[in-house]
C-alpha cells in the first residue's frame, strides 16, 4: 500500500549504491553484493512500515542544498520553498536583514535564506531540543551557523526581546481531528509539528498576535498555511493592525502563504505584487 512503491525502491537502491537513479538502468544486470542486499532489505522493511523514505536516507533535499532529516523535524516539502522564494523577492539580496523563524525543525527554511542573503543574520526558534540539534548540525553543513542563533523557545517565549526585518514560521496547522485521517507516512513525522489544534489555527493566533511585539514598522511578516486557511489567517493579521495582507498561492492553485506588512508603503505595494 506504498504510493509510489517503484520511485521509492529506485531511490533507496540507488542510496545503497551510492550512484543516482539513471545509473540504475544502465547497469541494471550488476549483482548486488551481500552487504549491499542486506542494507537494501533492511530499507525496504522500514518503508514497509511507512517510514518516509527522508528518514530511512537520514537527508531531503530542499532548495539548492541536502538537509539532515531524522523523525525529530518534520520533512521538508517541494511547496516550502514558495515561502523562502516569496521572502528572496521582496529584498536586495545584499541587505543586511535580520530574520526570526519560528518553529524551525530542520532549519530548511531559514537556513535557506541565509544562503540567498549572504550580509544577514538570524535567530532560529524551535520548542524540541533534537529538533535544534538537527538544526544546528545542517548551519554548519551549509556553512551559516556563524549567522544563526539557536533557541529554545515556545513561540516567542524564548526569544530575546528585539526588532526583527522579517519573521518567518511554517507552524503546525492540520486540525486535531484531522490527524487520524493523514497518509500513513505523515502520522510517522513529530506530531508536534503538525498538530494545530482544533481549528488548526491556535499557532498563527499566538505567532501574529505578538509580532507586533518583535517586527520593525517596515518589516515581514510571513508564513505557510494549509489548505483553506488562507481567509481565516489573513484575518487575523488585519485583527493585529497589519495593513497590508496578501494571500499567495501553490501552483496548484491552494492558498499556501500570508504576506503581511504593517504599512501601506511601497514595500507594502511590493507585496501587493507578489504572485509565484
Amino acid at each position: 500500500h506504498i504510493d509510489s512503491p517503484r520511485v521509492d525502491a529506485e531511490i533507496l537502491l540507488a542510496k545503497v549504491l551510492n550512484c543516482n537513479r539513471i545509473k540504475l538502468y544502465i547497469d541494471q544486470d550488476k549483482p548486488l553484493s551481500k552487504q549491499e542486499l542486506a542494507m537494501m532489505h533492511g530499507f525496504v522493511e522500514r518503508r514497509a512500515t511507512y517510514e518516509p523514505v527522508s528518514y530511512i536516507l537520514g537527508e531531503k533535499g530542499f532548495m539548492q542544498d541536502v538537509f539532515n532529516v531524522t523523525p525529530a523535524v518534520l520533512v521538508p516539502r517541494p511547496e516550502t520553498e514558495l515561502l523562502v522564494e516569496r521572502v528572496a523577492k521582496l529584498f536586495d539580496n545584499k541587505k543586511a536583514l535580520i530574520f526570526l523563524d519560528i518553529g524551525t525543525g530542520s532549519g530548511a527554511i531559514i537556513l535557506s535564506l541565509l544562503k540567498l542573503f549572504p550580509n544577514a543574520r538570524a535567530t532560529a526558534a524551535d520548542i524540541s531540543t533534537d529538533a535544534l540539534a538537527v538544526a544546528q548540525t545542517n548551519a554548519e553543513k551549509l556553512k551559516v551557523a556563524d549567522r544563526v542563533n539557536f533557541v529554545k523557545s515556545d513561540i516567542y517565549s524564548g526569544v530575546d526581546r528585539q526588532r526583527f526585518d522579517v519573521i518567518v514560521s511554517n507552524p503546525p496547522y492540520i486540525p486535531t481531528q484531522d490527524l487520524k485521517i493523514l497518509d500513513e507516512d505523515v502520522k510517522k513525522e513529530p506530531q508536534i509539528a503538525l498538530d494545530g489544534g482544533a481549528d488548526g489555527l491556535v499557532f498563527y493566533r499566538r505567532i501574529i498576535n505578538e509580532a507586533g511585539l518583535y517586527l520593525n514598522a517596515d518589516g515581514l511578516l510571513a508564513l505557510e498555511i494549509g489548505i483553506d486557511q488562507g481567509e481565516a489567517v489573513a484575518n487575523l493579521c488585519r485583527q493585529a493592525g497589519f495593513k497590508i495582507v496578501r494571500i499567495v498561492k501553490d501552483y496548484a492553485g491552494i492558498d499556501r502563504n500570508i504576506l503581511a506588512a504593517k504599512e501601506a508603503d511601497d514595500f507594502g505595494n511590493k507585496i501587493l505584487a507578489i504572485t509565484f
